[in-house]
């Protein structure tokens, strides 16, 4: 009899245990951007703050639709190349992953922007900058940070306005995000009064920068913009001071504009004439930016970056929308997703009918004793 009664009440607890389990439902997040490769400290940084969300997500016991709700980042890495981007999306959206946080670069983001357009999975991007990527008018687009349009024409603004340039030399890495800054830039330079005085071209994978900077110094602006990302930029102050190129300004957007650059740099002294532009608030000035680098510096000592603040809030944000639609199905929570209100740690975000951000701030940095400061 003891045993039967043992086994009767274990059966019991099984079955309660087992109908506990099946009320809680498994809701993947993706999350794109290069692991790997010279650009992979931002990826990492990015992975990290949607990783962080995830965590503090689960730990309130989100239930959504009668089901307690268990998040999973699944992340995957694009290399910062649109193939490889455009193959990641479509792995995401075969996965049926709820929604995406990503792309990093404007390159991938854009091709990936129709892929997951087309399997009806909203994504959000904290990072990719390119005003090309809203164009289309998908309605599963959407970006929380200012776009090229802002930060191009606003260092435009500052080098005419304030700092009195008169003449300037355009370099460019080629890709989405770097040409796309650098054109802003240059026409709104060219509006304010600024003389392009050369316009020179690299890639994203380059390291030797001697030929183009000796061309450049043989024009002697007054500064050198650039558009591209850090793994370029930091060479490019290191050699812009072997040939003797101190004197320029070096203007550059949210690609130049990390703590990884202080590095890359080696130490030169160009790295004091760096103004770059960011397209959000400081972290100080951020609604909830001192907590969250709190948190994350605890759990990420030394990693933080840039952008993971963004990819935090991007998280967040499709949560968010989860939760008013009271529904995990993209289809269903895609118009909240869109009417968001939603006070972050970067700022209140809302959208335009276009997916872009509501009036996003932008600042500029420069580097003084090493550390990038706000201006």
């Amino acid at each position: 009899m003891q045993w039967k009664l043992k086994l009767t009440v274990l059966a019991g607890v099984t079955v309660a245990a087992g109908a506990v389990c099946a009320q809680e439902q498994l809701v993947r997040i993706g999350h794109a951007a290069p692991l790997s490769g010279p650009q992979a400290h931002y990826g990492r940084d990015n992975e990290n703050g949607a990783r962080m969300a995830i965590e503090e997500l689960n730990a309130q016991g989100i239930t959504i639709g009668g089901k307690k709700i268990r998040f999973e980042l699944q992340a995957e890495d694009d290399a910062a190349d649109p193939k490889q981007g455009a193959a990641v999306a479509q792995k995401l959206c075969d996965s049926k992953v709820a929604g995406v946080v990503g792309h990093l670069n404007s390159g991938t983001t854009i091709p990936a922007s129709k892929i997951y357009h087309d399997c009806a999975i909203p994504m959000v991007t904290g990072s990719a900058t390119n005003p090309n990527l809203t164009k289309p008018g998908y309605k599963t687009t959407f970006r929380i940070i200012a776009s090229d349009s802002a930060l191009g024409a606003g260092l435009a603004v500052y080098a005419a306005d304030t700092l009195r340039l008169r003449t300037v030399a355009v370099i460019d890495d080629r890709t989405a995000y770097g040409q796309g800054v650098a054109d802003v830039f240059k026409k709104t330079a060219i509006a304010k009064g600024i003389k392009v005085v050369d316009e020179q071209f690299t890639t994203d994978k380059a390291t030797d920068f001697m030929a183009i900077l000796t061309a450049v110094k043989a024009k002697n602006p007054d500064a050198v913009f650039y558009g591209g990302m850090d793994p370029q930029g930091g060479p490019m102050l290191r050699q812009m001071e072997q040939l003797g190129m101190g004197h320029m300004t070096f203007l550059g957007g949210d690609g130049i504009c990390t703590s990884e650059i202080v590095k890359l740099s080696g130490g030169a002294k160009t790295l004091n004439n760096v103004v770059c532009a960011e397209g959000a608030a400081p972290l100080a000035k951020m609604p909830g930016g001192t907590g969250w680098k709190t948190r994350f510096d605890a759990k990420y000592p030394g990693l933080y970056q840039i952008y993971a603040p963004y990819t935090y809030d991007a998280t967040q944000l499709l949560v968010d929308a989860m939760k008013r639609a009271d529904s995990v199905d993209p289809k269903v929570y895609l118009n909240e997703l869109a009417k968001s209100h939603f006070q972050g740690v970067t700022a209140t975000i809302a959208f335009e009918a276009n997916g872009e951000m509501k009036n996003p701030p932008f600042t500029l940095y420069h580097f003084k004793d090493g550390k990038k400061t706000p201006m």
